[in-house]
């Protein structure tokens, strides 16, 4: 049985999110069959089905080249705006690159889509791990633990120029004097600025989480690897005053999951085996090549895909060692259980995005809301819904079936 944590927030709803399929090639390099399409047509009626099943979040992916098999891509920031656009309720987190973008500059264009979808926009910051991808623009490659120091430069002055005026900062990589973004972005009841999302393994990363981040997303982890990785970041956090009574609360946390549910556990291992398989091993071995030398570089040797196998590479986020497969019922309990050790959000992939993230919302969020009330006044508390996106399954399914 797997112990509560002092930083699970067990009256919160759990968060569900998706990511966009915006490269080509879908989630898994694999010739399985996927039914998930890049284009923006199959993401407009996604995003709707995902906004009706339960989902508050979908994060965009931000690829300017080749890998892993995705050999066409979409931007993120612009791709995200329109999904905004088409969008009433789904919040669209748009990941970005420090290095490739002025945080000045982004920091405009998210008020800007803020202000487009009534508050809907978020950023995810990513560091950066394709080397071919900086140099071969002509742009500087930074050692590992370097990216960080200015990734934290870059999310202070997001942060900065988001709440307050003649914001100035000084630093190694960005120097902003006295400037004044107007509009600022929507006031939303709860949110001090359009959220920031960040992401890593190493030490480095988590203690850049701790200090700057809103939420600290994950690749896909076990429950002993995410208790590590939480206790981190809530070190660097503790260590830089935030929480109640300081300056920022405490961040969350999200963990990527692949998503495979099916009428028997047998069903769907034989899936998860099939998928393996059938992979595309040329393109997860160039993959793997080219992520374990950059997790190998961190100075601690914890950077991300660090101890990931082959297999594990043939979802290119680990989404597999989350272990979201099986029934609807035994995917829901796991969710709870990470939901014990501080999971805040889930980030969810799946062979066949748009049926697939409809039955997500229709069988399994059902039981996960169940089990959450269940564990809330087992402890004492109550789980409060009156936040969480509501589903509408006949306007789902009408979706779906369009």
């Amino acid at each position: 049985m797997t112990e509560i944590s002092n930083v699970a927030r067990l009256s919160e709803p759990l968060k569900f999110a998706y990511w966009v399929p915006n490269v080509s090639g879908g989630l898994v390099v694999s010739t399985i069959e996927q039914r998930t399409g890049w284009d923006f047509e199959y993401n407009k009626k996604l995003a709707r089905i995902a906004e009706n099943s339960g989902f508050e979040y979908a994060l965009t992916q931000t690829r300017y080249a080749a890998s892993y098999g995705a050999d066409k891509q979409h931007e993120a920031t612009s791709f995200s705006l329109a999904l905004l656009a088409a969008t009433e309720r789904l919040k669209v987190i748009s990941a970005v690159h420090p290095g490739m973008w002025h945080p000045g500059v982004l920091a405009k264009y998210i008020i800007t889509a803020d202000h487009i979808s009534n508050g809907r926009a978020a950023v995810n910051i990513v560091s950066g791990w394709l080397k071919d991808e900086f140099t071969n623009f002509g742009l500087e490659w930074l050692e590992h633990d370097e990216r960080y120091v200015r990734t934290e430069e870059f999310i202070k002055v997001l942060r900065g120029l988001w709440t307050e005026q003649d914001y100035s900062q000084s630093g190694k990589y960005y120097n902003i004097t006295d400037f004044t973004l107007n509009p600022a972005p929507v006031d939303v009841p709860g949110r001090a600025h359009p959220e920031i999302f960040f992401g890593g393994n190493s030490t480095a990363a988590q203690a850049t989480a701790g200090r700057v981040a809103d939420w600290y997303f994950s690749n896909g982890k076990d429950l002993d690897g995410f208790k590590e990785n939480i206790a981190g970041v809530v070190a660097a956090s503790g260590a830089a005053g935030r929480g109640p009574e300081g300056a920022l609360p405490s961040p969350k946390f999200g963990l990527n999951g692949f998503v495979i549910a099916r009428d028997s556990e047998k069903e769907a291992r034989d899936t998860l085996r099939e998928i393996v398989e059938k992979a595309h091993k040329p393109a997860v071995e160039g993959f793997r090549a080219a992520v374990q030398e950059a997790g190998a570089s961190t100075k601690d040797g914890k950077g991300m895909w660090a101890d990931s196998s082959f297999e594990d590479l043939v979802q290119y986020n680990d989404g597999f060692k989350t272990q979201l497969i099986g029934t609807p019922e035994q995917i829901a309990e796991r969710i709870v259980a990470y939901k014990k050790i501080g999971v805040n959000l889930f980030l969810t992939g799946y062979l066949h995005f748009q049926e697939e993230a409809a039955a997500f919302g229709q069988d399994i969020l059902p039981i996960v809301r169940e089990l959450e009330a269940d564990l809330a006044r087992k402890n004492g508390t109550e789980l409060d819904l009156s936040r969480t996106p509501a589903a509408n399954a006949g306007t789902t399914s009408k979706l779906v079936n369009a």
